[in-house]
């Protein structure tokens, strides 16, 4: 399984819609797009995680590098995810203290903070 990735820009955030593994092949393509999003200025990221199949640790590596590149200028990083074997893993790891979860991206836009 490939790695599909589509941004749009919602004012000043950017919603990121990741479908399929994000694994060690596919994590690389995710950590540019996060790169050059924040190379380019948006600092405001949701990333849609809706259509995640499969995430390892070199992906949960991925978000956590972009969470500390959005920081480094103020930003924030944002995660859709109403998926149970998602989830899980970031209470396992006790991600789910570091990032923001919502179940909608209309949610992760409206919130603050």
């Amino acid at each position: 399984m490939d790695l599909s990735l589509t941004t749009r820009d919602e004012g000043d955030r950017t919603v990121v819609a990741v479908g399929g593994e994000i694994d060690v092949y596919t994590a690389p393509k995710l950590r540019e797009q996060l790169v050059d999003l924040v190379n380019a200025g948006r600092y405001h990221l949701i990333v849609d995680m809706e259509g995640v199949e499969f995430l390892d640790s070199t992906g949960l590596g991925v978000l956590v590098g972009g969470l500390k590149r959005v920081r480094a200028h103020d930003g924030s990083l944002r995660l859709v995810c109403t998926q149970e074997r998602i989830l899980k893993i970031f209470r396992i790891t006790g991600l789910t203290k570091v990032f923001p979860i919502h179940d909608t991206v209309s949610e992760a836009l409206t919130a603050t903070g």
